[in-house]
């Protein structure tokens, strides 16, 4: 028998024996009770906000929230900056919000990016979702927009979140794969909850490795309100759209990224900063009026669905701009506190299950992390206005609160601090009617689990179509179990069936016609078990030109690297004559020298090197130039490592330069023989090798790329 066939009889014996020493194991709370639903929070009619009164989800959430310090459980790896806020126009037909009424106004905010499932010690670019939290410092208070670059998240209820995240995160029994969704947990999980495959799609898509993170979307994921003068409600998502397009880097480039500077994306964002080329994002609103809240054929409040922007589309209101790096990491990325629960008048909260169980966790989180009740006083979170109220005490008080009284009513404190009028600014929950019994299940409008990954995929292009199927080879290849291999080709099929085929045919596994048992276990024990089945898709739309990344802006080569391939005796008139244009718009050209310290060009003039070629790689730069000076070939001609540079650069569909002698130098590459390709330039205008730049990747390189054997 083949040493693979004694393997898998092992782990289906092991998996066996298992099952036998869990049955008859009935799930319990931490006392003891017996539990016949843990995946729904509960809730004031089907649709209705979450109880406070549900201990169930407040064990849960509690004790996952503290499962380690002080760390954060997610989102442990970030980076942040400053910058500020202005609004375009003001949209007080549908908010009273000042941010969203007043267009003199700047307003100061924080923003942190972070991956979701690695270690603070992991690598920038996982495979993952990305946060994308923002801090508005506003004259009425802080609100929080704590988002991440994909429009959906996993689950619809936040009684689930502790089993996505332990299913995703290292296994505990090894305490690996550290920062990877390509293990068996996770696709046992996702394979069983079919309403994760939304996001699961997005991850395997070229969104879930970003070039930068000044190069991604931001989505406020949840349907919130906005909240007239008039008190009138109107549902909105919230985008953040970049200046700079949206842009990834292939699965390869990432993986010899993270070898090569497994700081990307923080240093990029750093340094971005530091040399004035401030990140800048517009912010736009989906805005749907409260009587058509039932009119799509999703439901609104179900966080694992988008309103497709083709739909409804995006109002672009405002901008944000990053211009300051932090004083100190641990003092402000580290210490800032997101909480969804920070909102201001003028915006509001819907039944979301998954929102409401963040309004819960985010704060419990906050205790568990930074220690005390007071960490709204550490410098990065306090609000910009003075805090008055009765709170007080506490571990790490920062304040000095003065007077006799710390309760409300008083007569002794002059009734101070008193409360506020609407007309002066309080805040005023929107007035929804509920008539609902207390219940623990999920509205049945949340079953279509199929219809939008469809969409999603559908909508893409060709070349990220193929980067999908390859996301999938990869993330499936390294389960070990056949069967939950297979429970996931079913799935995948349910979204698309070529797709499920190309990703079978990549596993050596056959699409299964049917499963043994439901996939979707998102019910409680009592529930009617087919009742609550994901039916099949809908085309409700064909596509959705917006949800590709091949229709993002293509307009700029800002901040784009530059590698320049040069030696002692290049061309100085070559190197001039493309730098002076395209620095010009921003492009940042790095010499990559055989050696470190200084070059000189053919007029003898001195060149600080930027980067020896063995220090660095061709996945850390957008594009390569090689100016001309018959010297400075024949040096790197000598040079092995150069040809590799170049062919990598190639593979991964990137715009290449030379000028005059630099021509010799790709006769010694994959490129010789492809020199007519459109984004290969041989004494070309400086334009439209900036132009090639702007467009990013030349996919219709892929099949040719594909060849190279770097």
């Amino acid at each position: 028998m083949a040493k693979n066939d004694n393997t898998e009889n092992k782990k289906t014996k092991d998996l066996k024996q298992f099952e036998k020493n869990a049955e008859n194991k009935a799930m319990t709370t931490n006392q003891g009770l017996k539990v016949n639903d843990t995946n729904n929070s509960l809730k004031a009619g089907e649709r209705g906000s979450t109880l406070l009164e549900d201990f169930l989800l407040r064990e849960k959430i509690t004790h996952f929230d503290h499962e380690r310090i002080p760390e954060r459980i997610v989102h442990a790896r970030g980076s942040g900056a400053h910058g500020y806020f202005e609004l375009y126009n003001s949209i007080e037909k549908y908010s009273k919000a000042g941010i969203f009424t007043d267009t003199e106004r700047k307003t100061p905010v924080f923003v942190r990016f972070s991956t979701v499932a690695g270690s603070k010690g992991s690598a920038d670019l996982a495979r993952d979702v990305r946060g994308f939290a923002v801090k508005f410092y506003t004259e009425e208070g802080t609100w929080d927009l704590v988002g991440n670059n994909m429009p959906v998240f996993f689950i619809q209820d936040a009684m689930k979140f502790p089993d996505l995240v332990h299913a995703v995160k290292p296994e505990p029994n090894k305490d690996i794969p550290q920062a990877a969704s390509a293990h068996d947990t996770f696709y046992d999980f996702v394979s069983r909850t079919t309403e994760t495959l939304h996001n699961q799609i997005w991850a395997m898509s070229d969104r879930a490795i970003p070039r930068s993170f000044r190069m991604m979307e931001g989505f406020g994921i949840h349907t919130f309100r906005l909240i007239n003068d008039k008190g009138e409600s109107h549902f909105v998502k919230f985008h953040w759209k970049p200046k700079l397009g949206v842009h990834s880097v292939t699965w390869d480039e990432a993986v010899k990224i993270n070898g090569a500077d497994s700081d990307f994306h923080r240093r990029d964002l750093w340094d971005a900063i530091e040399s004035g080329h401030y990140p800048e994002w517009e912010f736009g609103i989906q805005v749907v009026p409260q009587e058509d809240e039932h009119k799509f054929d999703f439901d609104l409040l179900d966080p694992t669905k988008l309103i497709p922007e083709k739909m409804v589309p995006v109002e672009i209101i405002g901008k944000m701009t990053l211009n300051r790096n932090p004083e100190n990491f641990f003092a402000e990325t580290e210490q800032v506190a997101f909480l969804p629960g920070h909102i201001v008048p003028g915006i509001d909260f819907t039944n979301d299950p998954l929102l409401q169980g963040r309004l819960f966790s985010y704060r419990d989180t906050q205790l568990s992390r930074l220690g005390s009740p007071n960490f709204h006083q550490i410098p990065i979170n306090r609000p910009l206005g003075e805090v008055y109220n009765n709170q007080r005490d506490g571990h790490m008080q920062m304040d000095i609160p003065k007077g006799q009284t710390a309760y409300f009513p008083n007569s002794l404190g002059g009734g101070c601090p008193h409360l506020s009028k609407m007309a002066e600014g309080a805040f005023h929950s929107y007035e929804e009617r509920i008539d609902a019994k207390k219940i623990r299940t999920r509205s049945e409008s949340f079953n279509d689990h199929f219809s939008q990954p469809a969409l999603f995929y559908r909508s893409l292009a060709n070349w990220e179509k193929e980067h999908v199927a390859d996301a999938y080879i990869f993330e499936l290849g390294k389960c070990y179990y056949t069967h939950i291999k297979e429970r996931m080709l079913w799935a995948v099929s349910q979204i698309d069936t070529a797709l499920a085929q190309k990703v079978a045919k990549g596993l050596g596994l056959r699409v299964p016609d049917t499963i043994d048992q439901p996939i979707n276990q998102a019910i409680g024990a009592d529930a009617d078990v087919t009742q609550h089945q994901p039916p099949a898709k809908k085309n409700y739309l064909e596509s959705d030109p917006a949800l590709s990344q091949a229709n993002t802006r293509f307009n700029s080569i800002a901040t784009r690297q530059i590698a320049v391939l040069a030696a002692d005796g290049f061309s100085m008139s070559d190197y001039q004559n493309i730098k002076t244009i395209l620095e010009k718009e921003g492009a940042m050209f790095k010499i990559v020298a055989p050696h470190g310290g200084k070059i000189n060009c053919d007029q003898n003039m001195e060149h600080n090197v930027d980067a020896a070629i063995m220090t660095t790689e061709s996945v850390l730069y957008d594009a390569i130039y090689i100016p001309g000076g018959k010297a400075s070939i024949e040096t790197l001609r000598g040079v092995s490592k150069y040809k590799k540079f170049i062919n990598e650069a190639f593979k991964h569909c990137k715009a290449i330069a030379v000028d005059n002698e630099g021509d010799i130098l790709l006769d010694d590459t994959f490129v010789k023989d492809y020199k007519a390709d459109k984004a290969v330039f041989i004494n070309a205008k400086p334009e439209a090798f900036r132009d090639a730049i702007a467009k990013h990747r030349h996919w219709d390189r892929m099949e040719t790329a594909s060849k190279v054997p770097a």
